[in-house]
């Protein structure tokens, strides 16, 4: 039975892939109606992502299904590496495309209507913005890092946009100023304005995934949160925690809290009700979380 979240995730991802189709068509046919190249990168560019989205669609029931012996991580790492393969596959396509615009540029550039391509631009900024609005309330009660970068990507879209419709607006004044030398290279100039924006993001997101595929600990303001509660809960019970052994994985933290005790005997039942009280707490703030404790040898 497909729970509640696993079906607002998906609802999520059908309407960005479905936007997302509408905005690469809408942007390949302006691309050629304008000749413009910074249109083109941004079409080629939407065009990929919907690759990765539609892969991800298929897969997101695995992210749902419980942990077992033969995977005790779960499914959650299959998430990782596909962000790790979207982020060098994004990498590579805004610097293979970027290339071509630097040698039309090199070979002398190319005019293009500024105001039509301002208009565009301003019109793709603003549906983005109602579309990253509709996304974000849907995605009020999930933790998933797979909506995360697809959020990130349509705020990247509202802002490049208009952007860009900003900066083409103000191009139509170039020929009166000591600048008039630029306007038929400004649209490359654009194109390349708009890779360079987009690797800070490109690269954060793929270093990010993959030391979950590597099982690296997640950041160290996430750590102290994690040690500040279990400490708070631990520090009335006979439990000395010695060792926090913090993983991510995806979505997902395991949480493995080495301890030690002043008596040569341990409770199982005392051991199961802290281990019960260590998650009630920590899952209040981390939704995907699982702690275990474990005393130290």
């Amino acid at each position: 039975m497909i729970s509640e979240n696993e079906q607002k995730e998906k609802s999520i991802l059908r309407l960005s892939f479905i936007a997302g189709l509408l905005f690469a068509i809408g942007e390949l046919a302006f691309s050629i109606f304008s000749h413009s190249q910074s249109v083109l990168m941004d079409a080629v560019y939407d065009a990929t992502e919907l690759i990765f989205i539609a892969l991800i669609l298929y897969l997101t029931p695995l992210f749902y299904k419980p942990v077992s012996e033969k995977h005790p991580y779960g499914f959650f790492q299959v998430e990782s590496i596909f962000l790790v393969i979207k982020g060098f596959m994004m990498l590579s396509v805004t610097l293979g495309v970027s290339t071509q615009v630097i040698q039309s540029a090199l070979t002398g550039g190319n005019r293009v209507d500024e105001l039509q391509i301002s208009a565009f631009q301003l019109f793709l900024g603003l549906v983005s913005v109602v579309i990253y609005l509709v996304m974000k309330r849907m995605n009020h009660s999930l933790s998933s890092p797979t909506v995360d970068a697809e959020l990130l990507g349509w705020k990247v879209d509202i802002a490049y946009s208009i952007g860009l419709s900003a900066a083409f607006f103000a191009a139509m004044f170039f020929e009166k100023t000591p600048l008039a030398f630029l306007a038929p290279y400004f649209d490359q100039i654009m194109a390349v304005g708009v890779m360079i924006l987009m690797l800070p993001e490109n690269v954060k997101m793929l270093w990010s995934a993959m030391k979950d595929v590597f099982l690296f600990p997640p950041d160290e303001e996430t750590v102290n949160q994690i040690k500040e509660v279990c400490n708070g809960v631990l520090e009335h019970s006979t439990f000395q925690p010695v060792f926090f052994d913090i993983t991510k994985t995806g979505r997902h933290m395991w949480v493995e809290i080495y301890f030690e005790v002043a008596e040569d005997s341990l409770a199982l039942s005392e051991l199961k009700r802290m281990t019960e009280a260590v998650n009630r707490a920590v899952g209040e703030i981390f939704e995907n979380c699982t702690c275990e404790l474990l005393p130290e040898p």
